[in-house]
């Protein structure tokens, strides 16, 4: 702390050991120093705040009541537990399959929605044949224990083992979509599984760069640390970025970061911000399926 204070004295010109360094009163000194040290213990009281806080705040969707009862889904939707170590985790299916090995979608969605708010989208995918998997958060729903970046990770890993082992599957074409931090989920998945392709859509660069940004918190307190700019640069498949220009919460140029570590890569740009990109699903359904080499049907 005393070493905190020195340097912010010096940065502002009460260093008087030095020649040619301004002369201040010493009641000034001590007046400026007091200031300091408050500004300092406010810090470093909202930095502690934050890592006890950081949790609540990054998944605020476990406050959000399911819109389904416990064990019911929607029609046309097989509803799947997952089983971790910290209990069962649900999942819904949509099989577009037709009965052949299909390319499948397993999404990860943001930190402030449900597997139900992705239905209605996800089922246009059904409709050209894809397969989709979307898997909840751990503490979100209906399902069991809290969400991290390890029980995430657990929790995807175990979904993606269960659909490859699935009729209609094609294992070989698996592609991980996430949204926002579903990013993050969807990227660390490429780590450990054999997915053939990333789909990003308004996602981070790193955490810690959204930390700096939107908290001023160092990085190095951060408990869940995804690197998607990283993932991405070690990852060998294909990646599609989708971006809105407007995002107010995870601004633009992370995207055109994370396009920056590998040859060739492009973001699709969106006339939208963070939340109210829905306008445009017709485009970005369009690009996926342009993506996933897929053909949508001629209005």
């Amino acid at each position: 702390m005393e070493r905190f204070i020195e340097e912010v004295g010096r940065a502002v010109g009460l260093d008087s050991g030095k020649e040619g360094s301004p002369s201040v009163a010493p009641r000034g000194i001590q007046g400026l120093g007091t200031l300091v040290r408050i500004l300092a213990l406010a810090y470093l009281g909202y930095v502690a705040l934050l890592f006890v806080l950081q949790r609540s705040l990054l998944f605020p969707g476990t406050r959000l009541a399911s819109p389904h009862a416990l064990d019911s889904a929607p029609r046309g939707v097989e509803q799947v537990w997952l089983g971790t170590s910290f209990g069962r985790v649900e999942a819904w299916f949509l099989d577009g399959s037709n009965g052949a090995p299909s390319a499948t979608l397993i999404f990860a969605h943001g930190n402030g929605e449900l597997i139900d708010h992705w239905r209605w989208e996800m089922e246009d995918f059904t409709d050209l044949g894809v397969n989709v998997l979307l898997v909840e958060f751990p503490g979100y729903g209906h399902s069991d224990g809290k969400p991290t970046r390890a029980t995430l990770h657990e929790t995807f890993t175990q979904a993606y083992d269960w659909l490859i082992e699935r009729p209609g599957v094609d294992p070989a074409r698996v592609v991980a979509w996430g949204r926002s931090i579903g990013g993050g989920v969807a990227s660390d998945l490429a780590r450990s599984r054999p997915v053939k392709a990333l789909i990003l859509q308004s996602t981070f660069s790193s955490m810690a760069a959204l930390a700096r940004r939107s908290f001023g918190a160092p990085g190095f307190l951060l408990r869940d640390r995804y690197d998607v700019a990283r993932d991405v640069a070690e990852f060998e498949g294909p990646v599609l970025l989708i971006h809105g220009t407007r995002d107010e919460v995870i601004p633009y140029p992370h995207a055109e970061r994370i396009a920056g570590v590998r040859d060739g890569l492009e973001v699709v740009a969106l006339d939208c911000g963070h939340n109210d990109c829905s306008p445009l699903w017709g485009e970005i359904k369009e690009r996926i399926a342009r993506f996933l080499e897929i053909s949508p049907p001629s209005e």
